[in-house]
């Protein structure tokens, strides 16, 4: 099956959400060229439940995820889901659960290809410095996002 993809609104701008096989593998900013035909359901919902995190009305993604990367990126993106709403934690301490370094944390972050979904927002430096993000306007982005989630 080939991927499909849909732009979705945000207050961030547009994004573009991608699916394949049932799985949402990649959320990229700024509009890319909408899937013609029939949207996939995943697509929908993502859409649907990303409108209720902007409209802080949802805290918990369910939906299924397949991102591409490696075993070690895979087990640091599973980790940073369970990071909950509102909370955040540092790189090193991410590094000391999966016994590796704040930089190898840092670069799979930065290789998130489903970030919002897959919060490595939420991943900030032990000093409480914002530390990178990959998504549209980096820095301000990360702090906007989280912002939203710790405006109660």
């Amino acid at each position: 099956m080939s991927a499909s993809c849909l732009v979705v609104p945000s207050p961030f701008g547009p994004l573009t959400l991608f699916a394949e096989d049932d799985a949402v593998i990649a959320l990229d900013w700024g509009q890319g060229a909408t899937t013609e035909g029939t949207v996939p359901d995943v697509l929908n919902r993502a859409k649907h439940q990303l409108a209720e995190y902007f409209a802080k009305t949802r805290r918990i993604f369910d939906l299924p995820f397949n991102p591409t990367g490696t075993v070690f990126q895979n087990r640091v993106w599973t980790a940073l889901s369970s990071i909950p709403y509102g909370e955040t934690r540092s790189y090193g301490d991410l590094a000391q659960d999966l016994g590796t370094s704040p930089r190898a944390i840092g670069n799979a972050c930065g290789a998130n290809p489903i970030p919002i979904l897959i919060p490595c927002h939420r991943i900030i430096a032990a000093n409480g410095q914002m530390g990178g993000y990959s998504g549209e306007n980096g820095v301000v982005t990360k702090q906007a996002l989280l912002n939203l989630e710790h405006a109660e």
